[in-house]
């Protein structure tokens, strides 16, 4: 029995998105595209499903930068997500712009695909103002 491939050679409209803002991270077509993508946000495997869970809400995977800093990844797709946390078995698919108006008021960073090639971070500040629309 073959393991599927993931056809991570032809990117994904958000990942375009991304490539586009690391040329100009003022692309408003990019942003927009980027806003209106779901994105693969990581689930503990400790979490439980269900269990007194508003089904609107969701917990989000909170990691230590190298700095200390929190953020919190989110993936375009399941190959990029396999790639850089190969350990997640589970995820939820969520449209980018509603997970951005909800954002923490606190200093909570948004990593994009993490450090593959077509990665973004954003701040707090970042998340609320360019991606909630």
């Amino acid at each position: 029995m073959e393991t599927p491939a993931y056809d991570d050679h032809l990117p994904t409209p958000a990942q375009q998105a991304l490539d586009a803002l690391a040329v100009n991270a003022e692309d408003q077509a990019a942003l927009d595209t980027l806003a209106h993508s779901e994105v693969l946000v990581p689930v503990p495997d400790d979490a439980v499903d269900g269990e007194g869970a508003d089904a609107s809400t969701v917990a989000l995977p909170v990691l230590e930068q190298a700095g200390g800093d929190p953020v919190v990844p989110v993936f375009t797709s399941e190959g990029t997500m396999a790639d850089l946390l190969p350990f997640v078995s589970r995820y939820r698919l969520i449209p980018l712009g509603a997970l951005a108006s909800q954002w923490p008021e606190e200093e909570l960073s948004l990593a994009i695909d993490g450090s593959s090639d077509h990665g973004l971070t954003l701040t707090s500040h970042g998340v609320r103002t360019l991606l909630a629309r």
